[in-house]
């Protein structure tokens, strides 16, 4: 599976030309699955207006609304009680996965929960996250970004990648995500760290990771 982690979306012409490149083929043609559960999770962006925002492609971060030939929704909540016959194909064949911020543990929660999680590794789909979308690909996301709690406790996620990351670097609305929050929650990781602003997205492709950014960054090694 290809990865396209970003801070914010598809919010600029070098991340939009990196989705292009993976897709191997025009987004007019190419159909999405929308997948908004992380938002539940998160008190600042849902339930209510803003998954409806997103779903719709009425959100301020560019994802569902850049021109796909099809847009559907898979709610991962729903998933368990219909059964893998009626939403696996479906994801099989689809080309993108639109995956929303919000809280990632909550997001990592009911990816392990509906199948997703397993299904991943198999998938010729891009795997598009944004934010905590993105953050539910790591091993873990550091005591920082914990909100909800899972059952089991703890800050582990994923671990598709070997790395972490901290989003939404020097945000205007977000102000402890300041460059030195950034180094001592990488400090804390033990494993490589990204953190990135919402002009930044990184690539990852048979394990070849990349960064696109048209903003800043910084990389922490372990």
């Amino acid at each position: 599976m290809k990865l396209l982690l970003t801070s914010a979306g598809i919010n600029n012409k070098s991340i939009h030309d990196a989705l292009i490149d993976m897709l191997g083929k025009p987004i007019a043609d190419s159909n999405a699955l929308c997948i908004p559960t992380a938002m539940y999770g998160h008190p600042w962006v849902g339930p209510g207006v803003k998954a409806w925002e997103f779903i719709s492609g009425k959100e301020e971060n560019p994802m569902v609304n850049l021109g796909w030939k099809s847009v559907g929704v898979l709610e991962l909540t729903a998933l368990t009680s219909i059964g893998e016959a009626r939403w696996v194909p479906l994801v099989r064949e689809t080309d993108v996965l639109l995956v929303a911020g919000g809280d990632a543990l909550y997001l990592c929660h009911w990816m392990r929960q509906s199948g997703l999680a397993d299904l991943l590794p198999s998938l010729k789909a891009v795997y598009v996250g944004m934010s905590a979308g993105s953050m539910v690909m790591a091993p873990n996301i550091g005591e920082f970004f914990v909100g909800w709690t899972p059952p089991s406790g703890g800050d582990e996620a994923l671990g598709l990648v070997d790395f972490a990351m901290f989003p939404h670097l020097d945000h205007e609305m977000l102000p402890h995500n300041t460059m030195a929050a950034a180094e001592k929650w990488a400090a804390g990781m033990r494993r490589p760290a990204y953190t990135i602003d919402d002009q930044t997205a990184i690539q990852v492709i048979d394990g070849a990771v990349e960064v696109i950014s048209e903003g800043k960054w910084k990389y922490f090694p372990f």
